[in-house]
């Protein structure tokens, strides 16, 4: 049994026919405006990942915030929070392009920056002097001075950034979040 053109153009064109493909259509362009988006988030990155680079740190507070870190503000042990930009920020981002570390001097020449969230649940942890710990105040993981999980529900220790000093000024090696090294 086969079906006519003119028979089959008589059953689209019908009230239920004409509402049947308004259904459908419009399905398939909320399917496309919801699913364009979430298939460029996936592949996007595979094809277009900022390159890593060096950014010169900055203090990020007290009353030397803003200025540039050189090897002679730092004393070998100490630790403070530094900010440096972004990688890859769009021109829109603003105050969002900043990112932060704990920058922990280790030796004459050498630092090591950890990341400022928790590898629990991404909270930004916070440095206390005295104890020489980072603390995370959202479930209470504790970190040792160089990085290591003291206790808590952390997983891993924090996650750290390369540097190296050029110039006397302390640069750290910044890539695309997330940061897993």
């Amino acid at each position: 049994m086969s079906i006519s053109i003119p028979t089959l153009t008589r059953k689209l064109m019908t009230r239920e026919g004409f509402l049947g493909i308004f259904t459908l259509s419009f399905g398939a362009l909320g399917g496309l405006a919801v699913g364009i988006p979430i298939i460029g988030y996936i592949f996007v990155p595979l094809f277009k990942q900022p390159a890593e680079r060096w950014q010169t740190v900055t203090f990020s507070n007290g009353p030397k915030s803003g200025k540039t870190i050189t090897l002679s503000q730092i004393a070998v042990g100490d630790t403070v929070e530094a900010s440096f930009e972004a990688n890859g920020p769009v021109p829109w981002a603003g105050r969002t392009a900043v990112q932060a570390a704990w920058l922990r001097r280790t030796g004459q020449n050498s630092f090591i920056a950890y990341a400022v969230y928790c590898t629990h649940l991404g909270c930004p942890i916070h440095w206390l002097n005295e104890p020489k710990i980072f603390l995370c105040p959202c479930h209470g993981s504790v970190f040792n001075a160089d990085g290591t999980v003291a206790g808590g529900p952390a997983p891993r220790p924090l996650f750290h950034y390369e540097t190296r000093v050029v110039n006397g000024r302390v640069q750290i090696k910044t890539h695309p979040l997330p940061i897993y090294s």
